[in-house]
Protein backbone atom coordinates (compact mmCIF):
# COMPACT_ATOMS: atom_id res chain seq x y z
CA UNK A 1 0.00 0.00 0.00
CA UNK A 2 0.98 3.54 -0.84
CA UNK A 3 1.30 5.92 1.89
CA UNK A 4 -1.66 8.38 2.38
CA UNK A 5 -0.64 10.63 5.03
CA UNK A 6 2.84 10.89 6.54
CA UNK A 7 3.65 12.99 9.58
CA UNK A 8 7.25 13.97 10.00
CA UNK A 9 8.57 15.52 13.57
CA UNK A 10 4.94 17.42 14.29
CA UNK A 11 6.09 19.78 17.25
CA UNK A 12 3.18 21.43 18.86
CA UNK A 13 4.17 24.43 21.25
CA UNK A 14 2.05 26.76 23.29
CA UNK A 15 3.49 30.43 21.64
CA UNK A 16 2.54 32.02 24.71
CA UNK A 17 4.18 29.64 27.29
CA UNK A 18 6.98 28.08 24.88
CA UNK A 19 5.65 24.87 26.62
CA UNK A 20 6.01 22.04 24.33
CA UNK A 21 2.75 19.88 23.87
CA UNK A 22 3.60 17.10 21.52
CA UNK A 23 8.11 17.34 21.23
CA UNK A 24 7.75 15.40 17.91
CA UNK A 25 5.70 13.20 16.78
CA UNK A 26 6.49 11.08 13.24
CA UNK A 27 3.79 8.54 11.93
CA UNK A 28 1.99 7.34 8.43
CA UNK A 29 -1.18 6.07 6.93
CA UNK A 30 -1.53 3.69 4.45
CA UNK A 31 -4.00 4.40 1.76
CA UNK A 32 -7.11 1.88 3.07
CA UNK A 33 -6.11 1.84 6.20
CA UNK A 34 -7.20 2.54 9.37
CA UNK A 35 -4.64 4.13 11.82
CA UNK A 36 -5.98 4.92 15.61
CA UNK A 37 -4.01 6.62 18.29
CA UNK A 38 -5.09 5.53 21.66
CA UNK A 39 -4.21 7.38 25.10
CA UNK A 40 -5.63 9.09 27.62
CA UNK A 41 -7.58 12.32 27.94
CA UNK A 42 -4.88 15.53 27.84
CA UNK A 43 -2.36 12.88 25.77
CA UNK A 44 -2.08 15.07 22.43
CA UNK A 45 -4.96 12.72 20.55
CA UNK A 46 -6.93 15.35 19.24
CA UNK A 47 -4.41 18.20 19.18
CA UNK A 48 -2.34 15.82 16.46
CA UNK A 49 -5.91 15.17 14.23
CA UNK A 50 -6.30 19.26 14.07
CA UNK A 51 -2.39 19.69 13.43
CA UNK A 52 -2.62 18.05 10.30
CA UNK A 53 -6.14 19.97 8.98
CA UNK A 54 -4.47 23.21 10.36
CA UNK A 55 -7.08 23.83 12.84
CA UNK A 56 -5.47 24.54 16.42
CA UNK A 57 -5.94 27.23 18.59
CA UNK A 58 -4.25 30.17 17.47
CA UNK A 59 -2.05 30.60 20.38
CA UNK A 60 -0.81 27.07 19.57
CA UNK A 61 2.46 26.99 16.89
CA UNK A 62 3.30 24.03 15.07
CA UNK A 63 6.15 22.85 13.33
CA UNK A 64 7.44 19.83 11.03
CA UNK A 65 5.73 18.38 7.78
CA UNK A 66 2.64 17.15 6.59
CA UNK A 67 2.63 15.40 4.00
CA UNK A 68 -0.58 14.34 2.19
CA UNK A 69 -0.84 12.85 -1.14
CA UNK A 70 2.70 13.99 -1.81
CA UNK A 71 2.02 17.70 -1.07
CA UNK A 72 3.04 19.07 2.07
CA UNK A 73 0.15 20.89 3.93
CA UNK A 74 2.51 23.04 6.34
CA UNK A 75 3.45 25.26 3.60
CA UNK A 76 0.32 25.66 1.60
CA UNK A 77 -1.87 28.81 2.05
CA UNK A 78 -4.93 29.07 4.03
CA UNK A 79 -6.98 29.60 0.84
CA UNK A 80 -5.45 26.07 -0.85
CA UNK A 81 -5.76 24.22 2.83
CA UNK A 82 -9.90 25.44 2.60
CA UNK A 83 -9.89 23.30 -0.44
CA UNK A 84 -8.80 20.12 0.85
CA UNK A 85 -10.30 20.33 3.98
CA UNK A 86 -13.66 18.10 4.02
CA UNK A 87 -12.75 17.11 -0.08
CA UNK A 88 -9.95 15.70 0.42
CA UNK A 89 -9.34 15.48 4.26
CA UNK A 90 -12.50 14.99 5.97
CA UNK A 91 -13.31 15.60 9.78
CA UNK A 92 -15.89 13.99 11.72
CA UNK A 93 -15.71 15.67 15.47
CA UNK A 94 -16.67 13.93 18.85
CA UNK A 95 -19.40 16.28 19.61
CA UNK A 96 -21.90 16.63 16.10
CA UNK A 97 -23.67 19.87 17.64
CA UNK A 98 -20.48 21.39 17.50
CA UNK A 99 -20.28 20.30 13.19
CA UNK A 100 -23.35 22.75 12.83
CA UNK A 101 -24.75 26.20 12.97
CA UNK A 102 -27.35 25.61 15.43
CA UNK A 103 -29.11 28.29 13.93
CA UNK A 104 -29.95 26.84 10.91
CA UNK A 105 -31.06 23.37 9.23
CA UNK A 106 -28.69 20.46 8.96
CA UNK A 107 -29.56 20.72 5.15
CA UNK A 108 -27.85 24.51 5.06
CA UNK A 109 -24.68 23.01 6.30
CA UNK A 110 -24.63 20.23 3.74
CA UNK A 111 -25.12 22.14 0.76
CA UNK A 112 -22.82 25.11 1.70
CA UNK A 113 -19.79 22.37 2.06
CA UNK A 114 -21.17 20.33 -0.90
CA UNK A 115 -22.21 23.86 -3.46
CA UNK A 116 -18.23 24.98 -2.50
CA UNK A 117 -16.74 21.72 -3.37
CA UNK A 118 -18.51 20.64 -6.43
CA UNK A 119 -20.75 23.48 -7.33
CA UNK A 120 -23.39 21.08 -7.63
CA UNK A 121 -27.28 22.65 -7.99
CA UNK A 122 -29.85 22.26 -4.83
CA UNK A 123 -31.82 19.28 -6.09
CA UNK A 124 -28.00 17.40 -7.15
CA UNK A 125 -26.86 18.50 -3.64
CA UNK A 126 -30.18 17.04 -2.13
CA UNK A 127 -30.28 13.81 -4.26
CA UNK A 128 -27.27 12.62 -3.53
CA UNK A 129 -27.11 13.11 0.15
CA UNK A 130 -30.51 11.68 0.22
CA UNK A 131 -29.08 8.23 -1.02
CA UNK A 132 -26.36 8.82 1.48
CA UNK A 133 -27.97 9.22 4.72
CA UNK A 134 -30.00 6.13 3.57
CA UNK A 135 -26.97 4.10 3.47
CA UNK A 136 -26.07 4.96 6.84
CA UNK A 137 -29.66 4.03 8.14
CA UNK A 138 -31.21 7.77 8.46
CA UNK A 139 -34.85 6.95 8.12
CA UNK A 140 -36.72 9.99 6.54
CA UNK A 141 -33.42 12.20 5.09
CA UNK A 142 -35.71 15.17 4.01
CA UNK A 143 -36.94 15.28 7.56
CA UNK A 144 -33.58 15.14 8.85
CA UNK A 145 -31.85 17.99 6.36
CA UNK A 146 -34.88 20.53 7.67
CA UNK A 147 -34.30 19.51 10.98
CA UNK A 148 -32.10 21.87 13.54
CA UNK A 149 -29.06 19.91 14.87
CA UNK A 150 -30.41 20.55 18.18
CA UNK A 151 -33.68 18.56 17.38
CA UNK A 152 -31.57 15.52 16.10
CA UNK A 153 -29.72 13.26 18.45
CA UNK A 154 -26.19 12.66 18.55
CA UNK A 155 -25.96 9.46 16.89
CA UNK A 156 -27.98 11.14 13.69
CA UNK A 157 -25.68 13.84 13.89
CA UNK A 158 -22.49 11.41 13.39
CA UNK A 159 -24.26 9.68 11.01
CA UNK A 160 -25.24 12.88 8.88
CA UNK A 161 -21.48 13.49 8.86
CA UNK A 162 -20.63 9.94 7.77
CA UNK A 163 -23.33 10.62 4.83
CA UNK A 164 -21.60 13.87 4.17
CA UNK A 165 -17.99 12.16 4.01
CA UNK A 166 -19.77 9.73 1.56
CA UNK A 167 -20.83 12.28 -1.16
CA UNK A 168 -17.41 14.12 -0.58
CA UNK A 169 -15.50 10.92 -1.26
CA UNK A 170 -12.14 11.90 0.66
CA UNK A 171 -8.71 10.23 0.33
CA UNK A 172 -8.51 10.52 4.45
CA UNK A 173 -11.24 10.40 6.96
CA UNK A 174 -9.98 12.16 10.32
CA UNK A 175 -12.31 10.98 13.20
CA UNK A 176 -11.57 12.24 16.59
CA UNK A 177 -13.00 10.53 19.49
CA UNK A 178 -16.52 10.26 17.29
CA UNK A 179 -18.43 7.79 19.77
CA UNK A 180 -17.88 9.66 23.12
CA UNK A 181 -20.90 11.52 23.35
CA UNK A 182 -23.16 8.75 22.53
CA UNK A 183 -25.09 5.91 24.67
CA UNK A 184 -23.94 2.06 23.74
CA UNK A 185 -26.05 1.83 21.17
CA UNK A 186 -25.77 4.48 19.37
CA UNK A 187 -21.74 4.05 19.53
CA UNK A 188 -22.59 0.48 18.08
CA UNK A 189 -24.32 1.85 15.05
CA UNK A 190 -22.03 4.41 14.21
CA UNK A 191 -18.73 2.02 14.32
CA UNK A 192 -20.77 0.05 12.03
CA UNK A 193 -21.36 3.20 9.60
CA UNK A 194 -17.55 3.59 9.72
CA UNK A 195 -16.58 0.11 9.09
CA UNK A 196 -18.98 0.27 5.92
CA UNK A 197 -17.57 3.73 4.89
CA UNK A 198 -13.99 2.12 4.94
CA UNK A 199 -14.81 -1.32 3.12
CA UNK A 200 -17.14 0.54 0.19
CA UNK A 201 -15.04 3.46 -0.27
CA UNK A 202 -11.24 2.43 0.21
CA UNK A 203 -10.82 5.73 2.17
CA UNK A 204 -8.20 5.82 5.09
CA UNK A 205 -8.71 6.50 8.58
CA UNK A 206 -7.03 8.34 11.30
CA UNK A 207 -9.02 7.33 14.73
CA UNK A 208 -8.59 9.17 17.43
CA UNK A 209 -10.31 7.58 20.46
CA UNK A 210 -9.50 6.40 24.16
CA UNK A 211 -11.92 3.17 23.71
CA UNK A 212 -9.68 0.29 23.02
CA UNK A 213 -12.89 -1.78 22.06
CA UNK A 214 -13.54 -0.07 19.13
CA UNK A 215 -10.25 0.68 18.16
CA UNK A 216 -9.54 -3.03 18.43
CA UNK A 217 -12.79 -3.75 15.61
CA UNK A 218 -11.63 -0.91 13.19
CA UNK A 219 -7.37 -0.61 13.81
CA UNK A 220 -5.21 -2.01 11.46
CA UNK A 221 -2.16 0.03 13.55
CA UNK A 222 -2.62 1.54 16.78
CA UNK A 223 -0.18 4.44 18.05
CA UNK A 224 -0.01 5.13 22.03
CA UNK A 225 0.64 8.59 22.94
CA UNK A 226 1.44 9.37 26.69
CA UNK A 227 1.98 13.18 27.38
CA UNK A 228 2.45 14.13 23.73
CA UNK A 229 4.78 11.41 22.39
CA UNK A 230 3.88 8.11 20.90
CA UNK A 231 5.77 5.52 23.39
CA UNK A 232 5.03 2.48 21.16
CA UNK A 233 3.24 1.59 17.82
CA UNK A 234 2.47 -1.78 16.04
CA UNK A 235 -0.53 -4.01 14.31
CA UNK A 236 -3.23 -3.68 16.28
CA UNK A 237 -3.38 -7.02 16.72
CA UNK A 238 0.19 -7.22 18.76
CA UNK A 239 -0.70 -3.84 20.99
CA UNK A 240 -3.34 -5.76 22.28
CA UNK A 241 -1.78 -9.14 23.05
CA UNK A 242 1.62 -8.28 23.61
CA UNK A 243 1.97 -5.09 24.87
CA UNK A 244 5.68 -4.03 25.59
CA UNK A 245 5.24 -0.62 26.79
CA UNK A 246 4.63 -0.33 30.59
CA UNK A 247 1.91 2.41 29.74
CA UNK A 248 0.17 0.60 27.24
CA UNK A 249 0.37 -2.15 29.09
CA UNK A 250 -1.97 -0.52 31.64
CA UNK A 251 -4.04 0.58 28.71
CA UNK A 252 -4.96 -2.54 28.08
CA UNK A 253 -5.40 -4.12 31.49
CA UNK A 254 -7.44 -1.49 32.41
CA UNK A 255 -9.62 -2.15 29.98
CA UNK A 256 -9.78 -5.84 30.51
CA UNK A 257 -10.30 -5.15 34.15
CA UNK A 258 -13.64 -2.74 33.65
CA UNK A 259 -14.87 -5.21 31.27
CA UNK A 260 -14.68 -8.31 33.76
CA UNK A 261 -16.24 -6.47 36.06
CA UNK A 262 -19.08 -5.20 33.81
CA UNK A 263 -19.73 -9.41 32.99
CA UNK A 264 -19.56 -9.96 36.72
CA UNK A 265 -21.88 -7.42 37.68
CA UNK A 266 -24.17 -9.01 35.05
CA UNK A 267 -23.84 -12.19 35.71
CA UNK A 268 -22.04 -13.53 33.70
CA UNK A 269 -24.02 -12.79 30.83
CA UNK A 270 -22.68 -8.98 30.15
CA UNK A 271 -20.74 -8.44 26.61
CA UNK A 272 -16.85 -10.24 26.63
CA UNK A 273 -14.28 -8.51 24.84
CA UNK A 274 -14.36 -9.82 21.46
Amino acid sequence: MTTCLEVKQLKIWDAHTGLAIIPASSFEVKRGSCVAIVGESGSGKSLTCRAVMRLNKANLRQSGDIVFNGINLSGLPEKEMRKRRGKQICMILQNGMRAFDPSCVVGVHLKETLAGHFGWSRDEITAKMKAAMESVMLNDPIAVMNAYPHQLSGGMLQRVMIALAIVLEPDLVIADEPTTALDTISQYEVVEQFVRLRNNMGCAILYISHDLGIVRKLADEVLVMKEGEIVERGPAPVIFSEPSHEYTRCLVSSKLSLNHHFTKIMGGGGCAES
